[in-house]
């Protein structure tokens, strides 16, 4: 039995396939969904999230969004997505150093606010790229 699991963004449809299972970041922690789950809607947070395809584990960065689970049918509704496989590795790491520094350098409540941001997404990045590489290995 499987999950038709469909990932949208505002101007793109990132997934639209069955799916064995996935694993999403909420904003209360991770959550397992397998076939014949119960209903549920839930918020998501700026993190990653794994999908298991035939037997192998695809990982999707996820900019926060919006998450129902109903009938062996998932839609994720968010900001933005990105799978790990399209995300150039060393682009990622210097986003990360970038957010890093712009981070311990924010002043004011604004600017502290969009440093803590932009760092979650770059760090969702690299976590969906570490998160694949690691997958590889142990298969």
């Amino acid at each position: 039995m499987t999950l038709n699991l469909r990932v949208m963004t505002p101007n793109r449809t990132v997934w639209n396939s069955e799916v064995q299972e996935m694993i999403l970041s909420t904003n209360s922690g991770q959550i397992g969904v397998l076939p014949n789950h119960a209903p549920l809607l839930t918020a998501l947070d700026i993190g990653i999230t794994k999908i298991r395809l035939n037997g192998q584990w695809s990982t999707m960065a996820l900019m926060g969004g919006f998450a129902m689970v109903d009938n062996n049918q998932v839609t994720i509704l968010v900001n933005e997505a990105e799978e790990a496989a399209g995300i150039d590795p060393q682009e990622a790491k210097e986003t990360f150093r970038m957010a890093q520094t712009n981070l311990a350098r924010a002043e004011g409540k604004k600017q502290v606010i969009e440093a803590n941001l932009a760092f979650k997404r770059a760090k969702a990045r690299l976590e969906a790229i570490d998160a694949t590489l690691s997958s590889s290995a142990s298969n």
